[in-house]
């Protein structure tokens, strides 16, 4: 599967931060999430983007503004179905990965 390693090392590094895991790729026709957490009551809703080479831009500007309006259809989903509601405190972020999966930079990003 793409992006199975840097997703796993995505998910690592949220769990080691305090994150819990609650769905791994949360997919809606049209949409998917890599990773949904929870970090102390606040939902975060993670795409997960890596790229060996920074030869066509980095991996946080893959994230298109397409991608991320699909990506808030999907974490609005997600609540409504798996939550009922659609007002619990939630956040959406870019975990980019520059290098290899397993020993590039990773950094992550809120999404505004």
């Amino acid at each position: 599967m793409k992006g199975q390693e840097a997703e796993d090392r995505a998910l690592a590094f949220l769990l080691a931060q305090g994150h819990a895991l609650l769905a791994r790729n949360y997919r809606i026709p049209g949409g998917e999430i890599d990773l949904v957490t929870d970090q102390e009551g606040v939902i975060v809703f993670s795409e997960v983007r890596q790229r060996r080479s920074a030869r066509y831009g980095g991996a946080a500007e893959s994230v298109t503004p397409r991608k991320l309006a699909l990506m808030q259809r999907a974490a609005l989903a997600y609540l409504l179905r798996e939550w009922g509601r659609d007002d619990l405190p939630c956040r959406l972020q870019v975990v980019s990965i520059e290098g290899e999966a397993h020993s590039g930079t990773l950094s992550v990003l809120p999404v505004e």
